[in-house]
C-alpha cells in the first residue's frame, strides 16, 4: 500500500452503530427519573438533530450542502507511519487517519459543519457552546461563519489562559470566546463561589452554555455540543467509513487494532464504530480507548446516570462518570478533561466490544514527540494519548506483525507550550487519589437507582442492569 491514500469521494451517508447493537442503549432520563421524550431536547437542539439523536436507522443520508462544505478537506488522508515504525523497532504496520488537515486542525470540524447547517435551515441565529482545549470552539466558529450564524464559546479557564492562540483563532472566524467560569451565569457564579481560583472544567462550561441558551427569551439561540451525544458520534462516523474504503482500495489487510484517544468519545467512536458493524461479515478488530490518567473516566469512573454539566441542567445520561462536580487536574490535553463519557462509547465498552487504558501525560508527550520527529506532524496533546497506546501495543508481543490504525484527531501547532513544558522538564504527572474520586461521585445516581425510579416506563431496559 502507498504511504498515503486519500480516496476519491466522501461517503454519502453516516453510519449509526445503534442500529446494530445486540442490546439497546439505555435511555436518557429527565429529572423525575423517567425516559426523556425527544421533544424535551428541542429547547437545546433543532428537531433534525434531535431526530438523529434518537434514530435507530443504520444509514442516515448526508445533506448535499454539508457534503459540499466537507469536500474542502474530506476525505482526509490515510497515511502509514513507516519512520515511526522504524524508530520503535516494531514489525507492526501503523496507519493513521489524519484529521489535522481540516481548516480548524481537527476532526471537530466534521460535526460542526453538520450542526451549523441544521441550525441554519431551522432559522437559528446563534449557537452557544463550550470548549476544552479550543479545538471544538474553533471548529464551530469556522462552521458558523460558513452559514452566517453567530457563535458564543465558553472556554475552560485553564485552556483560555494557557492557549490564547485558540481564542484568537475563534475570534478570527467571528466567534466570541469567554473564560469559564464567568460571573455572567448562575452556574458560573456558583463555581466561582466554590473555588474563586478554579481552573474550570468542561462540566462548568457546558452548564454556562446551556443556561445561556435556555435563558434566551428570543428563541434564536441553540446549543451545540462537540462530543458525547449520539448525533455527534453519528457525524464523525465519516472517519471510519473513509478509512475502511481507503484501506481496502490500498490493498492492506483489515486492521487488527483500532486506537483512539477519549475525552467525550467523538473521534474514537468516529473511527471505530463503522468497523464494529456486524453486517460487514469480517472479524471484529481489537478496539482500544486511551484516556488521561489525570481524568480516568472509563478506567476508574463508575457506570452511572449523571448530568453532562456541573449545574445539573442537562438530562441524566447513562455513562461512565467521575461525577459532575469533578474538577480534573490542569493537564495540557484540555479536550480530554471531561467528567463523563459518551453513552454509546460507555455502552460499547460495557458490552465487551472494546477496552480502555489510562496513560500519564508524560508518556503521551514522549510518544507524540517521537511521532513529530519521525513523521513531521506535531500531534495535539489529546492525540498524544492515542500515540502512547499505539506505542504500547506495537511493542507488545500481541502487537508485533499486526495492522494498527489510530486517529490523529488534530495537530498541536497551537499547543506548543505543552511540548515546551515536557522538553523543559516542567511537566508533572499528578495522580488522582482514590478518596478524591469517591468524593466526586457522591450523590450521583447509580444505574440501578435511576432505572428503579423510572419504574414501568423502562421495563425493557431492566436486563441491562450490571
Amino acid at each position: 500500500m502507498k504511504n498515503e491514500y486519500r480516496g476519491t469521494r466522501i461517503p454519502q451517508s453516516w453510519y449509526n452503530l445503534r442500529a446494530d447493537l445486540s442490546e439497546p442503549l439505555p435511555p436518557p432520563l429527565g429529572a423525575d427519573g423517567h425516559p426523556l421524550a425527544a421533544k424535551e431536547w428541542e429547547p437545546l437542539f433543532t428537531p433534525s438533530l434531535v431526530e438523529q439523536e434518537y434514530t435507530c436507522e443504520r444509514s442516515v443520508p448526508i445533506p448535499e450542502e454539508v457534503l459540499e462544505r466537507l469536500s474542502a478537506w474530506r476525505p482526509t488522508p490515510l497515511r502509514r507511519a513507516k519512520r515511526f515504525e522504524e524508530a520503535l523497532g516494531t514489525k507492526a504496520r501503523i496507519y493513521y487517519k489524519d484529521e489535522s488537515v481540516s481548516p480548524a486542525g481537527s476532526h471537530k470540524a466534521t460535526t460542526a459543519v453538520a450542526q451549523a447547517y441544521y441550525n441554519k435551515i431551522a432559522g437559528v441565529k446563534r449557537l452557544v457552546t463550550e470548549t476544552g482545549a479550543g479545538q471544538w470552539g474553533s471548529a464551530l466558529s469556522l462552521a458558523c461563519g460558513f452559514f452566517g450564524l453567530q457563535c458564543l464559546v465558553y472556554m475552560v479557564r485553564n485552556s483560555y489562559e494557557k492557549k490564547p492562540l485558540r481564542r484568537i483563532l475563534m475570534e478570527t472566524w467571528g466567534g466570541r470566546c469567554l473564560p469559564s467560569p464567568t460571573d455572567g451565569t448562575e452556574a458560573g457564579r456558583q463555581a466561582l463561589k466554590r473555588d474563586p481560583n478554579t481552573p474550570g472544567s468542561l462540566g462548568i462550561a457546558i452548564a454556562e452554555a446551556v443556561e445561556r441558551v435556555v435563558s434566551d427569551g428570543s428563541g434564536e439561540s441553540r446549543y451545540a455540543l462537540g462530543s458525547v451525544l449520539n448525533h455527534v458520534l453519528l457525524h464523525q462516523s465519516l472517519i471510519g467509513l473513509e478509512a475502511m474504503e481507503q484501506i481496502r482500495e490500498g490493498g492492506e489487510s483489515e486492521p487488527d487494532t483500532l486506537i483512539g484517544c477519549v475525552g467525550g468519545g467523538s473521534n474514537f467512536a468516529g473511527l471505530t464504530f463503522p468497523f464494529l458493524n456486524p453486517g460487514r461479515g469480517v472479524g471484529r478488530p481489537r478496539v482500544l480507548a486511551v484516556e488521561p490518567a489525570g481524568c480516568p473516566t472509563l478506567t476508574r469512573g463508575p457506570f452511572v446516570y449523571d448530568h453532562g454539566d456541573s449545574a445539573g441542567l442537562t438530562p441524566l445520561l447513562p455513562m461512565h462518570s467521575l461525577g459532575r462536580l469533578f474538577i480534573p487536574n490542569p493537564i495540557h490535553a484540555g479536550g480530554l478533561r471531561y467528567h463523563g463519557m459518551a453513552p454509546l462509547v460507555s455502552h460499547v465498552l460495557r458490552q465487551g466490544m472494546g477496552e480502555a487504558w489510562a496513560v500519564p501525560q508524560s508518556e503521551s508527550f514522549k510518544a507524540a514527540l517521537l511521532f513529530a520527529r519521525t513523521e513531521g506532524i506535531v500531534p495535539a496533546p489529546e492525540t498524544g494519548h492515542a500515540l502512547a497506546g499505539v506505542v504500547r501495543e506495537a511493542l507488545s508481543t500481541e502487537g508485533k506483525g499486526r495492522v494498527i490504525l489510530f486517529t490523529l484527531s488534530g495537530h498541536g501547532l497551537l499547543d506548543l507550550q505543552g511540548y515546551a513544558d515536557y522538553m523543559g522538564g516542567r511537566l508533572e504527572d499528578v495522580p488522582i487519589k482514590e478518596e478524591e474520586l469517591l468524593k466526586s461521585v457522591q450523590g450521583v445516581s447509580t444505574f440501578e437507582d435511576a432505572l428503579g425510579r423510572a419504574a414501568k416506563a423502562v421495563q425493557p431496559y431492566l436486563p441491562l442492569l450490571p
